[in-house]
């Protein structure tokens, strides 16, 4: 029975990595984001407007404890999700927690590519960007670092980078 939970920092990869992840394992991919979307019939940015923060993280918890029932599944969690509650010790009582650390030279170059996505870096500057994500990633650091595994994500340019930390994520957790 296969339960991967990618965590990390927004950009790091998680749903890059979680889909060719769970291809390769034959299992399927959830992304929490896009499963409370489907769920409330609103986006997440929508959510957060509608509802404020702790609203949207009572949300989140509450799929997060649907989806660790699913079994062979590959699940990309959002970049605050393992921060709240006990969410962090469930997913790793419940499956195989993977954080994928960037630095946040590398977490500014993989946001920028899809910026427009991403409601709390809008018109921000790469300067502003790298301050931004440098000063949230150090309050996440203490969550993340409760997971079973690390693997460190560079730059991701090419299928070949994609496969390859595919491959390490797949030795770490057999």
């Amino acid at each position: 029975m296969t339960r991967i939970f990618l965590i990390g920092y927004m950009g790091a990869g998680k749903t890059t990595l979680g889909r060719p992840l769970a291809q390769k394992l034959g299992a399927t991919f959830c992304d929490l984001d896009d499963c409370i979307e489907e769920h409330y019939g609103k986006t997440i940015s929508e959510i957060f407007a509608e509802k404020g923060e702790d609203a949207f993280r009572t949300i989140e918890r509450n799929i997060l404890q649907e989806v660790v029932k699913l079994e062979n599944v590959v699940i990309s969690c959002g970049g605050g999700t393992p921060c709240f509650f006990d969410n962090m010790e469930m997913m790793n009582a419940c499956g195989e927690t993977v954080f994928l650390s960037a630095s946040p030279a590398v977490l500014k170059e993989h946001l920028l590519m899809g910026k427009n996505k991403r409601p709390l870096i809008q018109g921000k500057n790469p300067e502003e960007l790298e301050n931004f994500v440098r000063q949230s990633l150090q309050g996440r650091l203490s969550f993340y670092q409760k997971a079973k595994n690390v693997i460190n994500i560079e730059v991701i340019h090419t299928d070949e980078e994609i496969q390859s930390y595919v491959s390490q994520i797949v030795e770490m957790v057999r």
